[in-house]
């Protein structure tokens, strides 16, 4: 019998794991089945830009894993039982199921964290979604946003809703756009990189308002934490990002905010033959701190669990590969950006890059990204890996 091996998620990192997984490992002894709700695969970097009116790739799963023997479910995750070694999921047409696995990997990201704010769910726009960025581009096109049009209020200062205001600025330049920030804009960048971020949100028209907290969100306005109600057309909440509740109702151990806890080779700590890579993860980094949900972290866990698959399917050595935070490539619209490395302790360093060189270095990352995971037979070696033994449930729990 082959090693049934599943992953759950075709975003950045279950995507490049069940890629490279086909790539190295003999079809003849495992089976690879990913199981996803969209049909596409959704460059979540550059949803902001297809809110904001871009057009961007989204090519489909079935292509990008045509050729490999990867088995694409499209479906929504609904349950994971880690004991009876199933997931349970539900088929866009009502139909469901359950699907059995010897290995899984968990990566089934991240959504927006509405924080617990009134009227987020009801009234506002995010851009965490290929359908929810749809969604925001049809309202601000309801705007008129080329010529005289309406508000569009972006609430949350991190590199999301700074990316967010700065396009919709430049693509919409009829639009009113206003950046609300909990504390000081750029608070976690150098000093010359703050500096040029305010540039670039005067350039653009943006205003910004600092220290100033949302308590609730209606349908026209948004109102403070000061008494101030912000009138708005069009509020998108970019305040954070929450994993889902499954890996926790499942019995995986995980934090408190859902994600699942991993050893350094991305195994779960609590279910040895349960995987996570990306957002869904709780991974430390090399510096000794919690990787960030990020595209970059997405990439070295990706690494790391094909790496321990592999190895501990065929009885190779597992090698430690990097686990590092590097830092952030933040866009400011199509020809200004900020490169910003961080130290050893994930604080700015004191130099960055700016403008239209940061530009294409980020969308030379978003090609490179999208690239890689859009052919994953690219380097297809001629001998794929045997599977040493095919442990069973027992034999994975008492080698743990």
């Amino acid at each position: 019998m082959k090693h049934r091996i599943v992953v759950l998620g075709a975003g950045y990192a279950g995507a490049y794991v069940a890629g490279n997984l086909a790539r190295r490992l003999s079809p003849a002894d495992t089976e690879i089945t990913v199981v996803n709700a969209e049909p596409d695969f959704v460059e979540r970097l550059r949803l902001h830009q297809l809110a904001a009116g871009r057009e961007i790739e989204a090519p489909k799963l079935a292509d990008v894993f045509a050729g490999t023997g990867i088995r694409l479910r499209l479906a929504r995750v609904t349950a994971v039982d880690p004991e009876r070694q199933v997931v349970a999921v539900a088929d866009a047409d009502g139909g469901g199921g359950e699907l059995g696995y010897d290995t899984l990997l968990y990566a089934l990201g991240s959504h927006g964290d509405d924080r617990g704010v009134p009227g987020v769910a009801e009234h506002a726009f995010d851009i965490a979604a290929r359908p929810s960025a749809l969604r925001l581009r049809e309202r601000l096109d309801s705007l008129g946003g080329r010529g005289e049009g309406g508000s569009v209020l972006v609430v949350g200062d991190g590199l999301t809703g700074i990316e967010t205001a700065t396009e919709i600025a430049e693509s919409r330049p009829g639009l009113s756009v206003t950046l609300v920030a909990r504390g000081e804009l750029g608070a976690r960048l150098s000093a010359g990189a703050r500096n040029h971020l305010r540039r670039a949100c005067d350039r653009l028209g943006i205003t910004v308002l600092e220290h100033t907290s949302v308590e609730a969100v209606e349908a026209t306005r948004v109102l403070c934490a000061d008494g101030t109600a912000l009138a708005s057309d069009a509020t998108v909440w970019t305040a954070g990002f929450t994993v889902s509740p499954i890996a926790a109702a499942g019995g995986l151990e995980v934090t408190e905010n859902g994600q699942v806890v991993v050893d350094r080779t991305m195994r779960s700590v609590s279910h040895p033959n349960v995987y996570a890579a990306g957002d869904s993860a709780y991974a430390i980094g090399d510096n000794g701190l919690p990787l960030p949900m990020s595209c970059a972290s997405a990439g070295f866990t990706g690494l790391q669990a094909t790496d321990a698959i592999v190895g501990r399917l065929t009885g190779r050595k597992i090698a430690n590969t990097k686990l590092a935070y590097p830092g952030n490539h933040i866009s400011l619209g199509r020809r200004d950006g900020i490169l910003q490395l961080v130290d050893g302790e994930a604080q700015a360093k004191p130099k960055y890059v700016g403008g239209r060189k940061a530009a294409r270095v980020k969308a030379g990352i978003l090609r490179m990204s999208l690239w890689s995971i859009s052919h994953p037979t690219f380097g297809l070696p001629k001998r794929k890996c045997r599977l040493a033994a095919v442990p069973d449930a027992s034999a994975v729990k008492a080698a743990a």
